[in-house]
């Protein structure tokens, strides 16, 4: 028999490393799975909405603890800027002077609105005014202009082409704006807290 024979039968013959296999079929599979990782997470993520598309619908919360009367403030819900105002009891109650001088007082023309606004106040709670900061003519930013003056009562002013809404947001008579400031869908959560973008309904 040749040398080269004995060696071959020699090899053949040694034992199995049993504890190397174990080793080398582990870290196999840890790399196919990290591997496959990193091929599933950009897929998985492909079905997920991105977090600016989230945010472009997604509900707003807005704290109102520290607005006091007369003022304002602002925050963003789908691209558009809302407008939060406390009003005073002076205020709710020259809402109703003036409907002559308005083009829907009492929002009857309104068609995708929720029910809170139709009334004479336009909100859920008379002392809160949410609305869309956002003209019905061409999509401006009305100007809040809440200065009581002999021929003005207090209310929006469009800096674009001059329509005037009152404290309501609701469009004076022979103004570019063919209706009212839109009322988006919001509730409360607590006194303090509004949730901009989900409907709650009428409050009692």
């Amino acid at each position: 028999m040749s040398s080269d024979a004995v060696v071959k039968s020699e090899a053949v013959n040694e034992p199995v490393n049993t504890g190397r296999r174990r080793f080398l079929t582990i870290s196999t599979a840890v790399v196919g799975a990290i591997g496959a990782g990193y091929v599933a997470v950009p897929f998985l993520g492909s079905w997920m909405p991105s977090k600016k598309a989230l945010a472009a619908g997604a509900p707003v919360e807005a704290d109102i603890a520290k607005l006091e009367m007369g003022q304002a403030i602002k925050v963003e819900w789908r691209g558009k800027s809302v407008i939060i105002i406390r009003r005073g009891e002076d205020v709710i109650a020259r809402l109703a002077e003036i409907e002559e001088k308005l083009h829907d007082p009492k929002s009857e023309l309104e068609t995708q609105q929720p029910e809170y606004a139709l009334n004479q106040h336009r909100s859920i709670k008379k002392e809160y005014l949410v609305l869309l900061s956002w003209c019905t003519h061409l999509g401006c930013s009305p100007t809040y202009t809440p200065e009581v003056r002999a021929d003005w009562q207090g209310g929006f002013i469009c800096p674009c082409h001059g329509s005037k809404f009152d404290m309501a947001g609701r469009v004076y008579k022979s103004m570019p704006a063919p209706s009212n400031m839109i009322v988006p869908p919001y509730q409360y959560l607590t006194d303090t807290r509004v949730l901009i973008g989900v409907d709650q309904g009428v409050e009692a």
